[in-house]
């Protein structure tokens, strides 16, 4: 198979999406914690310093990567998750970017960016067609 989408592209949005799926929300330090065993000394949720703040900039940056692509590539990408997360087999490409043919742009980008997982998706989905992106993007 072939890429109809440059790896680097591919790969810069693995790494977005890792970093949007990594985001989880704070918690609002007045809201009462349902759980005190999650408490530190002073009250506050032990594992706050975990937590990192929603960045709007990184999910704006995954959208605007999906909307440049031409519609073939993002045909490509979708069909691509859907293979990564086992709804299709590799072996079943073609109806896997047949079914991503019929919906539109807007619906592709939706799906994409609504699938839980979507950087192991394509992460994997690579790897079953001999695409890695190991040093994609790395000036040597």
């Amino acid at each position: 198979m072939e890429l109809l989408t440059p790896l680097d592209t591919i790969c810069r949005l693995i790494l977005r999406a890792r970093e949007l799926e990594a985001q989880i929300p704070a918690q609002d330090p007045d809201e009462d914690p349902e759980d005190v065993d999650d408490l530190d000394d002073e009250g506050d949720q032990a594992l706050s310093v975990l937590e990192d703040e929603l960045n709007d900039g990184v999910e704006e940056e995954v959208q605007a990567l999906l909307e440049d692509l031409a519609d073939d590539q993002l045909t490509e990408l979708l069909a691509l998750a859907w293979v990564g997360r086992g709804t299709y087999d590799q072996t079943e490409w073609d109806d896997a970017f047949a079914e991503a043919g019929e919906l539109d742009s807007e619906e592709r980008i939706d799906e994409l960016l609504d699938m839980p997982l979507l950087a192991s998706h394509l992460d994997a989905a690579l790897a079953a067609f001999d695409f890695s992106c190991d040093g994609v993007g790395q000036n040597d």
